[in-house]
């Protein structure tokens, strides 16, 4: 699975007309994280290191995507299935969706899982799922900032329709320029930095085709035709 979609997102990132990513899932289950069974002392060595750096390729190609990545979960999210949760820009959970980091119990603590957890959600909580290995509701999740939006089971698939379908009519270079500078902004420790660049990226916004064309738009009161310029 680590294989197939670190070719997926490969060629997500390498085209230049994606738009957005959807990861969802059959089941009770979003993902379980890792097999367990390939971690046993009977597997080689140099599988396990295999394992957890496929992981973290998967991971780099993640935060490289250059359009949002949308996680649609309906069941639950453990351990890396969590960390994949968390990797992700917008998430739409069901209102009986769980999430845990649980490898404590087991002896395996949830380390690489970790990073992107304590990233997303304070580190009170993040420290609380990984050394009790206990789940975290929905709404618990929606109020540390885990996932986006939490609806019942039978609204999930509209909801996040809704969502897909909102990214889709925006213009995609805006899209990819909002994105790019969104990760590179919350990286820097001087917001005032953060302020000039982004001042020097919304004049570089405005030359955009797109862009004029929306403003325009606004002008006369009517729909923008982007042409993705």
């Amino acid at each position: 699975m680590l294989n197939e979609l670190h070719t997926t997102f490969k060629m997500v990132n390498e085209a230049k007309d994606s738009r957005c990513v959807l990861l969802s899932s059959t089941g009770k289950v979003f993902s379980a994280g890792h097999n367990l069974k390939e971690l046993t002392k009977d597997i080689p060595e140099t599988h396990h290191g295999l394992v957890f750096s496929t992981c973290t390729s998967l991971m780099k190609l993640l935060l490289d995507c250059p359009v949002p990545i949308v996680a649609k979960v309906d069941g639950i999210a453990a351990a890396a299935g969590c960390q994949l949760v968390a990797m992700c820009d917008i998430v739409v959970a069901s209102s009986t969706s769980m999430f845990s980091t649980p490898g404590v119990n087991l002896g395996l603590f949830c380390s690489t899982p970790g990073v992107a957890i304590a990233r997303s959600i304070p580190m009170k909580l993040a420290s609380y799922m990984l050394y009790t290995g206990l789940p975290i509701s929905a709404e618990e999740a929606l109020k540390a900032g885990l996932v986006s939006r939490v609806v019942k089971a039978d609204q999930l698939e509209t909801e996040t329709q809704k969502v897909i379908e909102s990214i889709r009519q925006k213009s995609l270079p805006v899209i990819r320029l909002g994105k790019q500078f969104l990760q590179r902004q919350i990286k820097m420790d001087n917001i005032m930095e953060a302020y000039k660049e982004g001042e020097s990226v919304m004049m570089n916004n405005l030359q955009l085709h797109d862009t004029q064309e929306g403003l325009q738009s606004f002008s006369e009161k009517r729909k923008p035709q982007f042409q993705d310029k």
